[in-house]
């Protein structure tokens, strides 16, 4: 038997039950929450450990894939803003979440935006660019809605001053008369106004 001192006395008390440990200051409840931290932090290291970064996660990530269209046909939208609402489905589709998983293999290979945008054009095509390139044919695409508007507002001009032009007023007076032929109708204009009288 151990002896244990009572506090309140200089006895000693009989224990049937020796503790492994003396009196702490550790109660059951900071054991648990103590427990409950571990695994929780546990959990979501193993969580993030399992699934890689995606590009979405990273800044780079989300410009790459607001600059690539989706190419699932169901959508205009970026693969980065892929989003089909509404029914049984809601979120990106699967040929949103391959292309942001394409971009995320490029991002963590080190290649430039640049590299990148090709790599996508290689695979999908010219249309998966959001914006066209600026050379070559393309570049109409950027000059075409700027030059059309001016082009036709030229013509226009063009056109209404050689209108005004055209249209200079003729003379109140009408054509030319000779003078022969304004003498012979104001002897005839005598004439009836004579004869008129006279009736």
């Amino acid at each position: 038997m151990i002896n244990i001192p009572n506090l309140g006395t200089n006895e000693r008390v009989p224990q049937k039950f020796p503790s492994l440990c003396p009196r702490s200051s550790f109660s059951v409840f900071s054991v648990l929450r103590f427990s409950l931290r571990a695994v929780t932090l546990a959990t979501i290291l193993a969580i993030s450990a399992a699934q890689p970064a995606s590009a979405q996660e990273t800044p780079r990530g989300k410009a790459l894939g607001k600059r690539v269209l989706c190419m699932c046909g169901g959508c205009e939208d970026s693969a980065g803003l892929c989003n089909h609402p509404g029914g049984t489905f809601s979120g990106p589709c699967e040929t949103a979440r391959g292309m942001q998983k394409d971009l995320d293999t490029h991002v963590t290979r080190g290649e430039s935006d640049d590299q990148i945008l090709e790599a996508m054009v290689e695979q999908y095509g010219p249309t998966v660019l959001v914006e066209p390139p600026k050379k070559g044919f393309d570049l109409l695409a950027w000059i075409m809605p700027i030059a059309v508007p001016l082009i036709a507002l030229v013509l226009v001009w063009a056109v209404v001053r050689r209108w005004r032009h055209n249209a200079t007023l003729a003379p109140a007076g009408g054509p030319q008369i000779s003078a022969e032929f304004l003498a012979r109708a104001q002897q005839e204009a005598g004439r009836e106004s004579g004869s008129e009288h006279n009736e």
